[in-house]
């Protein structure tokens, strides 16, 4: 049947789960699943979930899943998500259904064109025209998923494909279609070299794109005793207990510290990343000194920040190739460099620390102290907002793929589906979503899944009872919140009616105790629903550095008008 060969792509592409909701034109395609011994069928409680959880399947193991839609509402609703994933780069299989294409009747039942709807989120579209082509298609889908800058792909299958049997050969070995290096060429090569040996302190800069690349942006870096920045998305790409690690950026959202040391640099190596709006504080950052930029995708290059050398390959082998020609150029350690940065990462985290112990409580103690309690294998998802950022400057990873956020499409309602794939992609990890009290409206409910499946993750709701990162938006450049106030709900009463335990998390004095018994509860195979009375007053370098950044950026009048605007309506109001 087109069900089966279809499941037999999935099984022969290492696809280990399939999130949707089954309808009447996908009902063959769930039989044919119930038997795969590989293939995980996960019903969500919205197509939107369905995306997000297998985004973080992806993130948090580096294994593709598959999204099962059915034509029409099914994809419309996926659409957040699968967009979250293609400007994320994450690779993700859009599993369609298409009306039948051989009764030549019209008005069908979810009859949209949804490949015009689809295209601008993915890589690409396909939709096999016979059974026969059925299982090569999607294992061209997969591979172009897979290949270069990763990304969702959309497959329709019309629904007769499911429904006839087909005379179909499959092979009788495969393995998955895994993507093609992109090596790089000698000319570019050689003067990348050149350009790094001869720099007195090169700044290197990595993103999501070098996470493959882990051991050898390490030693690279302690090679040219260099001073190592990161994207959101590269966070833990570079070891943050690293006596060498900076900061998740290096312009306005940083620090003074980081500033200070990236401004001593004259050079800047760039690798895995793509200098997006929100990895560099709205633009409000710069490359030191010349800049060799290497990412495997060429339409990044020399887009934001022109480069004097800019090579399309991907971070392994740039790297491999450049360490196997500056082998044996050790330069010698920078004591004063390290002191700096461990100085200037001590002075942080005393500033944070004068906060707590206040009534509510404090994030930076809430994040250290969740480290602590659930330990350096923890996989921490967010959501759009004030969580993301918070995370990004409190956490401290030493490895890629802990750290799942929505950076460039910047999706509300990630953080819970996405912690539930990512605990089904590693189980015996513990994995915790810091999810805001407005995003937790949106797909709160996915714990009934978490629930169903024995899914033991750890929800924290970040409850300041309003929509944080536009109210400090609105109440710095306005001096007034409009619209972002969430209304009054009861977490408790939520979590009692979804059939999980919650707690409640008060102050910083219960920080400890209520995280420790919220993990017991997890390790048992149980959701576990936190509500956190989080103290949001203190503004994130994030938060600072863009508004500083963008108005820096207006015309005079205009920065007169935002200031004398808010200085106005603080004494009126």
């Amino acid at each position: 049947t087109g069900g089966a060969i279809v499941v037999r792509a999935l099984e022969d592409e290492d696809i280990p789960f399939a999130f949707g909701i089954p309808g009447t034109h996908n009902i063959e395609l769930y039989d044919a699943l119930a038997t795969s011994k590989s293939v995980r069928t996960v019903l969500v409680t919205d197509e939107q979930s369905a995306s997000f959880l297998a985004d973080g399947v992806w993130r948090a193991s580096g294994r593709m899943a598959c999204v099962n839609v059915v034509p029409g509402a099914g994809l419309t609703h996926a659409l957040s998500g699968i967009a979250e994933a293609y400007l994320d780069n994450v690779p993700m299989l859009v599993l369609g259904c298409g009306i039948r294409r051989d009764t030549g009747r019209a008005f069908q039942l979810h009859d949209v064109d949804q490949e015009s709807m689809v295209r601008p989120v993915v890589k690409g579209t396909f939709r096999p025209e016979s059974g026969e082509e059925l299982y090569g298609v999607v294992r061209k889908a997969c591979f172009l998923a897979r290949d270069g800058a990763p990304g969702p792909v959309f497959v329709e299958v019309p629904a007769n494909l499911y429904l006839f049997t087909h005379a179909a050969s499959l092979p009788t070995e495969t393995s998955p279609s895994l993507p093609r290096r992109r090596s790089v060429g000698e000319p570019l090569l050689a003067r990348a070299v050149e350009m790094v040996r001869s720099a007195r302190r090169p700044l290197l800069y990595v993103g999501a794109g070098a996470a493959d690349a882990a051991g050898q942006v390490r030693r690279m870096a302690e090679l040219l005793e260099s001073p190592v920045s990161t994207t959101f998305q590269g966070k833990g790409v570079f070891p943050e207990s690293h006596a060498l690690f900076l900061w998740p950026g290096f312009g306005e959202a940083a620090p003074s510290f980081v500033r200070e040391v990236a401004a001593g640099c004259d050079l800047t190596l760039a690798i895995g990343c793509r200098f997006g709006e929100v990895a560099t504080g709205s633009y409000g950052m710069a490359p030191r000194g010349p800049l060799v930029h290497v990412d495997v995708d060429p339409n990044v290059l020399d887009r934001n920040y022109p480069a004097e050398v800019a090579i399309a390959a991907d971070a392994e082998s740039f790297l491999e190739a450049i360490l196997g020609r500056m082998a044996g150029e050790q330069r010698d350690v920078d004591p004063r460099l390290r002191a700096r940065i461990r100085e200037g990462h001590d002075g942080v985290w005393e500033e944070w620390q004068k906060d707590v112990g206040g009534a509510e409580v404090t994030p930076a103690h809430l994040l250290r102290t969740a480290q602590q309690v659930f330990g350096q294998r923890t996989v921490f998802t967010t959501d759009s907002g004030n969580g993301t950022f918070l995370a990004v400057e409190c956490l401290r990873l030493d490895t890629p793929g802990r750290f799942l956020a929505p950076v460039d499409y910047s999706c509300m309602g990630y953080a819970v589906p996405a912690a539930i794939g990512a605990k089904l992609a590693r189980p015996t990890d513990p994995v915790v979503a810091l999810a805001g009290d407005g995003a937790f409206l949106m797909t709160g409910l996915e714990l009934l899944t978490a629930a169903r499946e024995g899914v033991g993750v750890v929800v924290l709701v970040l409850r300041d009872r309003e929509l944080a990162q536009i109210a400090q938006f609105q109440a710095t450049a306005m001096n007034r919140r409009t619209a972002s106030a969430v209304p009054e709900y009861d977490v408790a009463g939520l979590a009692a009616g979804l059939g999980i335990p919650s707690l409640h998390l008060p102050d910083d004095r219960s920080v400890r105790p209520v995280l420790e018994e919220a993990r017991d509860m997890a390790e048992q195979g149980r959701p576990v629903l936190v509500e956190v009375a989080i103290d949001y007053s203190r503004r994130t370098y994030f938060t600072r550095g863009v508004v500083k950044a963008n108005l820096g950026r207006l015309p005079l009048k205009d920065q007169l008008r935002f200031i004398t605007r808010a200085l106005a309506r603080r004494v009126t109001e």
